[in-house]
C-alpha cells in the first residue's frame, strides 16, 4: 500500500512552501512574533486571498472551498516547517467547533468570515486560546453551551510564552449568547486541535533536520565537513526515521479525520504522543549537532527547540495521549 498527496495536494504544498519561503525567512519570522499582533498580517493576508488556507475546510454553503480537512493538514504541516507565527490553527479548530456543534444562524453568520480570513479563536473552559486577543470571531465552550463572545467586552489579554512564535491570550467568558452545543464543540475542537498540532509537529520535524543537514555539510572541523563524521552521519539517519514517521503517524491521523474514519480519535492519539516525543528529541539533536551557535538568540535553532516544547504542551501531552490508545 502506498499513501501519498494527490496531485492538487502535491501542489498546495509547493505554493505554500514557495510563499513561505519568500515571506517567511527568519528575520520575517521574528518581526511577526515580536509585533503587536503576533504574526504578519500581510502575509495571512496573502495566504488567505490567493491560496484560500482559511476557507480550505469550510463547506461551499458558508462560502469556503469545500474541500477536506486533510488540506487544511497539509497547509499546517508547511507551516510548521516555516516556523511562520499563524492563526491558521486557531481559526479552523473554531471552525470546526462551530460546524459541529453551532446552530444554523451562527454558522451563517460566523463561518463566512472565518473562510474570507479574519481571525477566529475557541477557548475551551477556563483555559488560554490561540490567538484569542486578536480574534474578531470569539467562541467559547462553557460546561453544555458553545457561546458567542464579543471580543470588546470579553477583554481578552496576551499571555506572554515561551514559544514566541505561538500566541495565546485569556478572556472573560462569563457572558456571550449560546449559539450551540457545548459538548459536540469540545469534543470536535480537541480532536481537530490534537491532529492539527501533529501536522504543525511534522513539518517542524522536517525543518529541524533539513537545518541540521544543511550545517553539517558547510561546518568544517579538522579540515573536513562535520557530516563526513560517521558518528554524525548515523545521528542524522535517526533524524531521517523520526522525520517519516511524523510524518507518517500526522498523515494517517489527518486522513482518518478527513473521511470521519471511526478510528480517527485513535490515530490522533498515536500521532500526537509520537509526534510530541519525536520533535522533542529532534530539537535536542538540532542543538547538540549545531554546537554552540544553537544556543544563540540570533540562531533559529532556538525556535526549533522552544516551538517543539511548546507544541508537545499543546492538545495535551504525549503521556496523557498514549493513555488514551485503546490497545
Amino acid at each position: 500500500m502506498e499513501f501519498g498527496f494527490s496531485e492538487e495536494q502535491q501542489e498546495l504544498a509547493s505554493t505554500l512552501r514557495s510563499l513561505l519561503a519568500k515571506r517567511g525567512d527568519s528575520a520575517a519570522v521574528r518581526a511577526a512574533a515580536e509585533s503587536e499582533t503576533g504574526y504578519d498580517a500581510s502575509l495571512w493576508s496573502m495566504l488567505c486571498e490567493q491560496i484560500g488556507v482559511a476557507a480550505l475546510a469550510v463547506p461551499e454553503d458558508y462560502d469556503g472551498a469545500g474541500f477536506t480537512l486533510f488540506e487544511s493538514m497539509v497547509a499546517l504541516e508547511e507551516l510548521g516547517r516555516s516556523l511562520a507565527p499563524s492563526p491558521l490553527l486557531a481559526s479552523l479548530v473554531t471552525a470546526e467547533a462551530l460546524l459541529a456543534g453551532g446552530d444554523e444562524d451562527a454558522k451563517q453568520r460566523l463561518l463566512p468570515r472565518i473562510a474570507a480570513g479574519e481571525v477566529a479563536a475557541i477557548a475551551l473552559d477556563d483555559g488560554p486560546a490561540l490567538f484569542a486577543d486578536q480574534a474578531t470571531v470569539l467562541l467559547a465552550v462553557r460546561g453544555d453551551d458553545l457561546l458567542e463572545l464579543d471580543p470588546a467586552s470579553s477583554d481578552p489579554k496576551w499571555l506572554p510564552a515561551m514559544d514566541q512564535t505561538n500566541r495565546f491570550g485569556s478572556l472573560d467568558a462569563t457572558a456571550g449568547a449560546v449559539v450551540g452545543d457545548g459538548v459536540a464543540a469540545r469534543a470536535r475542537a480537541e480532536l481537530v486541535g490534537t491532529v492539527g498540532v501533529a501536522a504543525l509537529q511534522a513539518g517542524l520535524a522536517g525543518r529541524a533536520l533539513e537545518m541540521t543537514v544543511d550545517y553539517s555539510r558547510t561546518r568544517v572541523q579538522f579540515g573536513r565537513p562535520i557530516g563526513s563524521f560517521q558518528a554524525l552521519k548515523h545521528r542524522m539517519a535517526d533524524m531521517l526515521v523520526l522525520v517519516e514517521m511524523c510524518r507518517s503517524a500526522s498523515w494517517a491521523a489527518s486522513y482518518a479525520l478527513s473521511i470521519g474514519a471511526d478510528n480517527a480519535q485513535q490515530l490522533a492519539h498515536i500521532a500526537k504522543s509520537y509526534c510530541s516525543d519525536a520533535v522533542d528529541h529532534l530539537a535536542a539533536e538540532t542543538v547538540q549537532l549545531h554546537g554552540g551557535i544553537a544556543i544563540t538568540w540570533e540562531h533559529d535553532a532556538q525556535l526549533v527547540f522552544k516551538r517543539a516544547h511548546a507544541l508537545s504542551q499543546l492538545f495535551g501531552q504525549a503521556h496523557r495521549h498514549r493513555a488514551l490508545i485503546d490497545l
